[in-house]
């Protein structure tokens, strides 16, 4: 039967043991791509990256979503058998046919019916909506929300010229990780509300091409000045929808960030009246883990006591298409 509510029971992290500073993938860059070699220090003094996560060859996005899967099903005390739905929304992933929300369940033993869903780094927000929406209407009491990304094996080493060096520039700063966020049905409120923006006609500012499609191994490209003008273009359209959902920004405990840089989630945060000391920053020592950054947080913060039951917990997510998403939670 539809239950009146969803909401967050427990979100966990897979992090890879590796890490890459910033001068050891200048450094790299510099070997692969003599003729467009960068500046030493320019990631860390132009994006504020120190290092980021790198998965061990030979990992699959499937094995870092599953071992964040086992974490939250071990501490929550959970069989396989009690996950109703499992959804993967990384944007990396094993499988084109089938989901790879299949080869993940198979490794946790969830029997559950499974699909993926894609929104670039939105993808594990836009997932919170839909099951929401799903446990709301009672099709699922208790649903698993997973993602896996190797985003570090889209880095552009072989740039041939200077000229196609900025487009490359933000492929150096993604990293690797895994995340699971369980979603259950409940009787109090947990997922307050959600709303989205997108801007299509900006796809090109920002993407992956399919190798399928075009014949040659996909290579991240980023148009930085392109993309941040389409995210100004519904900045007004999402901060409404912020203050309609969380009220005012002091009364959250917690406000979660996409960070696809330290300079711009400085410049989001600022716009957006969100204090510092309300955003745990995740990027210096992490990169862009893309669909994990928001779990990343929650994780983090979990961690560090930061939330208790009833807190208050606002996120802004944006990501290339280009889309921003909001969302308010009640801890």
């Amino acid at each position: 039967m539809p239950s009146p509510h969803s909401r967050i029971s427990l979100v966990r992290v897979h992090v890879p043991e590796a890490r890459q500073s910033s001068r050891e993938i200048e450094e790299e860059l510099r070997r692969q791509s003599p003729g467009a070699a960068l500046p030493a220090g320019l990631l860390e003094h132009m994006f504020g990256l120190r290092e980021r996560c790198v998965a061990a060859p030979g990992e699959l996005p499937s094995d870092l979503a599953a071992r964040a899967g086992a974490a939250v099903l071990r501490d929550v005390g959970l069989p396989p058998e009690a996950i109703d739905l499992l959804v993967y929304a990384g944007i990396t992933k094993d499988l084109d046919e089938p989901a790879t929300a299949n080869v993940v369940a198979a490794k946790l033993g969830v029997t559950a019916p499974v699909f993926d869903l894609m929104n670039a780094c939105n993808g594990v927000l836009s997932a919170l909506e839909s099951v929401d929406a799903l446990i709301r209407i009672g099709s699922y009491r208790r649903v698993l929300v997973v993602t896996g990304e190797v985003s570090s094996r889209m880095t552009r080493w072989r740039i041939p010229d200077r000229g196609r060096l900025a487009s490359a520039l933000a492929s150096l700063t993604v990293g690797d990780m895994g995340a699971a966020v369980l979603v259950e049905a409940s009787e109090q409120p947990g997922i307050l509300g959600s709303r989205f923006f997108a801007k299509p006609a900006a796809w090109p500012s920002a993407v992956l091409r399919n190798a399928y499609a075009t014949g040659r191994m996909c290579e991240l490209e980023v148009d930085d000045s392109a993309l941040t003008a389409s995210f100004a273009e519904l900045r007004e359209q999402a901060l409404k929808a912020a203050g309609e959902l969380v009220g005012s920004v002091a009364d959250c405990a917690l406000f979660c960030v996409h960070q696809p840089s330290a300079a711009m989630t400085r410049d989001l945060c600022s716009s957006a009246g969100i204090p510092v000391e309300a955003v745990i920053p995740t990027f210096p020592h992490y990169g862009n883990v893309t669909t994990a950054t928001i779990p990343l947080q929650l994780a983090l913060a979990q961690e560090q006591g930061r939330l208790r039951e009833g807190d208050l917990v606002g996120i802004l997510g944006l990501a290339s298409g280009t889309s921003l998403g909001v969302m308010a939670l009640r801890w």
